[in-house]
C-alpha cells in the first residue's frame, strides 16, 4: 500500500446516490455497473495522484497532497460518469465531498475530526454535486482551472459536527448546476436562546423518547402562555439533530394569522424554490428523515388538517408542535408542559437554603435576578419571600422571569405585597421579546383573544372563584346568570381546558376541580 501523505491533506469522499434503488432497478447487472463506476473513478484518482485510503461498498475515501489535484479529480470523475453508457439505460450519479485538514495517522489510516467532517460534507450533497469545505475553498479559489467555478452555499450544520461549516458548490461547465437544498440543518434554522433552560431535564428526556417511538409522528407540546413550550421545543430539537439525517427545521408561526399560509411558511423554512404548496412540499420531503418544529400553532389551528395530510404520506418525517391547544387530529400525541416545581409555602417556615434552591422555580428566579443584579443572592432573610413569589406565581416561568426583573428596584420582601396586583407588577420583559411575552397581561390577552365570544364570557365569569371550582359550582353560577344548558356549558369549560386557560386537577376526594 502506498504510504499515506502527512501534514496538510485534502480528502475526497464519494458515494453513489440511491444505490439501493439502483440495485433494485438493475438486479444482477448492478455488479457490472458498480465495477464500471469504480474503474472510471480509479482512473481519475491515478491521473491526479490521489491515494486510495479506503473503499466500502460504493464509497471511496481518497487523499491528495495538492488540493487543486483533488478538485480537478472530482470534476473529471463527474464528467466521466455523466458521459458513460450504463447497463439497461440506468443513470449512476455520485456525490463528492472535499475537505482539507491536518489529520493524524493511526493503525495505517487517518483519524480525527477532519475525516468525519469530510465524510459528512459528502453525505450532505446530491448526485452529480461536488461540495467543498471552507478550508479547501481557501486553498483553490484563486487558481481554479477553466470551466470550474465556486458557488457560496453559506453556513450549514453537519450531522454529528458541533460547529457549522461554510460550504461551496464546485460548478463544472457542461454538467448540471442546480441541486435541491443540502441534506443539512442550516446554522440559522434553530434560533440560539439567549438564556439557559432551567428545570426541564425530565421533560426533555420524555419528549425525546416519544419522538423516537415508531408510532409517534406528530407530537404537540401544550400549555398556557409563558409556560415555556417554545423553549422546551427548541432544546429538544437541538439535541435531536443527530437523529434526523435530513435536518431539523424551525417554523415560527406567531406572525402568521391566516391558517391557509401555514404550508407556505413551512416551504420558506425548508427553502423550497418551487413554493410551499402541498404538492411541492410532499415531493421535496419524500423519503427524507427530518423534524419540523412548528412553533406557536394556536392562532392557525385551522391548518391542523393540512399538517395531518402532509404527514400522511411521509413516514420518515416527524412534527413537533408548540401550541396552547392540541390539534385534535388522528395520530396526534400530546405532551402537557407543566409549571416548574416550587417548594411548598408555609409562611416564614421554609426548608434550609440548600434544599430550597434545588427547586427549578427558585433556581430560575435566582438566575434571572442575577442577570439583572450580579450581586443578588438567596439568603435566609429573603428566602421566604422568594419561595412565596414562586408559589403565588404557580411556577409559571414567564411570570417568575418578569418578577425577577423587578429586583432591579425591589427586594423579594418588598415585592411580595405587590403580588396582589400581579398583572400591573409583572410588566418589565426584555424589549427584544414579542409583545405577548413582555407582560403577564399580554400573555393572557394573547390566549383570551383567540376565544369565541361565548368562551370569553365564561372565562370572565369563572374569575368569581378565587381558588378554583368544582364543575357543579360553575354550572350553578353560569345557569343562574344566563340559563345556558349544562351540556353546552360543560363543552365550553372543556374548550377552556383544551386551550390551556384552565387547568384541571383532583382534590383529596378525587373530585375534579
Amino acid at each position: 500500500m502506498t504510504a499515506l501523505p502527512t501534514g496538510i491533506v485534502t480528502f475526497l469522499f464519494t458515494d453513489i446516490e440511491g444505490s439501493t434503488r439502483l440495485l433494485q432497478q438493475l438486479g444482477p447487472r448492478y455488479g457490472e455497473a458498480l465495477a464500471q463506476e469504480r474503474a472510471l473513478l480509479r482512473a481519475a484518482f491515478d491521473r491526479w495522484q490521489g491515494i486510495e485510503v479506503d473503499t466500502q461498498g460504493d464509497a471511496f475515501f481518497v487523499a491528495f497532497v495538492n488540493p487543486l489535484d483533488a478538485v480537478a479529480c472530482a470534476a473529471e470523475s463527474q464528467r466521466a460518469l455523466a458521459q458513460a453508457v450504463w447497463p439497461d439505460g440506468a443513470t449512476v450519479r455520485i456525490r463528492v465531498g472535499l475537505h482539507t485538514g491536518e489529520p493524524d495517522i493511526a493503525a495505517g489510516g487517518y483519524v480525527g475530526m477532519d475525516v468525519h467532517r469530510g465524510a459528512r460534507i459528502c453525505a450532505a450533497g446530491h448526485g452529480g454535486q461536488i461540495l467543498l469545505s471552507q478550508s479547501t475553498c481557501d486553498l483553490v479559489a484563486a487558481d481554479l482551472p477553466d470551466g470550474l467555478t465556486l458557488r457560496d452555499l453559506g453556513d450549514h450544520r453537519l450531522r454529528d459536527v458541533q460547529h457549522p461549516e461554510h460550504l461551496y458548490d464546485l460548478i463544472v461547465a457542461g454538467l448540471p448546476q442546480d441541486f435541491p437544498p443540502l441534506r443539512t440543518v442550516r446554522a440559522q434554522t434553530l434560533p440560539i436562546p439567549p438564556t439557559t433552560l432551567v428545570g426541564r431535564e425530565s421533560a426533555i428526556r420524555a419528549v425525546r423518547a416519544l419522538l423516537r417511538q415508531d408510532g409517534v409522528r406528530l407530537l404537540t407540546l401544550t400549555g398556557p402562555g409563558g409556560i415555556g413550550k417554545t423553549r422546551l421545543g427548541l432544546q429538544v430539537a437541538s439535541e435531536m439533530m443527530a437523529s434526523f439525517a435530513d435536518g431539523v427545521y424551525h417554523v415560527p408561526l406567531a406572525a402568521v394569522s391566516d391558517a391557509t399560509l401555514v404550508l407556505a411558511a413551512i416551504g420558506r423554512a425548508l427553502e423550497i424554490r418551487e413554493g410551499g404548496g402541498a404538492g411541492s412540499l410532499t415531493a421535496w420531503l419524500a423519503g427524507k428523515r427530518l423534524l419540523l418544529l412548528l412553533d406557536n400553532f394556536e392562532q392557525v389551528i385551522g391548518a391542523a388538517n393540512d399538517v395531518a395530510d402532509l404527514l400522511a404520506g411521509l413516514p420518515e418525517m416527524r412534527v413537533l408542535i408548540t401550541s396552547r391547544e392540541a390539534l385534535h387530529v388522528r395520530g396526534e400525541h400530546e405532551y402537557p408542559v407543566l409549571p416548574l416545581e416550587s417548594p411548598p409555602f408555609r409562611g416564614s417556615d421554609v426548608a434550609p437554603l440548600d434544599a430550597v434552591i434545588q427547586f427549578p422555580a427558585v433556581t430560575l428566579f435566582i438566575e434571572r435576578a442575577r442577570a439583572i443584579r450580579p450581586t443578588f443572592a438567596a439568603t435566609p432573610a429573603n428566602l421566604p419571600a422568594i419561595v412565596e413569589i414562586c408559589a403565588r406565581l404557580d411556577g409559571l416561568p414567564l411570570a417568575i422571569e418578569l418578577a425577577a426583573a423587578r429586583t432591579r428596584l425591589l427586594s423579594p420582601q418588598a415585592m411580595v405585597p405587590q403580588l396582589s396586583s400581579r398583572l400591573s407588577l409583572l410588566t418589565d420583559g426584555p424589549r427584544d421579546l414579542p409583545d405577548r411575552q413582555r407582560t403577564l397581561r399580554d400573555a393572557i390577552a394573547w390566549s383570551y383573544e383567540l376565544l369565541s365570544p361565548q368562551e370569553q364570557t365564561l372565562f370572565r365569569r369563572l374569575a368569581l372563584f378565587a381558588r378554583g371550582f368544582t364543575l357543579d359550582a360553575a354550572v350553578a353560577v353560569n345557569t343562574t346568570l344566563d340559563g345556558t344548558a349544562p351540556v353546552a356549558f360543560l363543552n365550553r369549560v372543556a374548550s377552556l381546558v383544551d386551550k390551556s386557560l384552565l387547568r384541571q386537577r383532583e382534590d383529596e376526594d378525587g373530585e375534579p376541580r
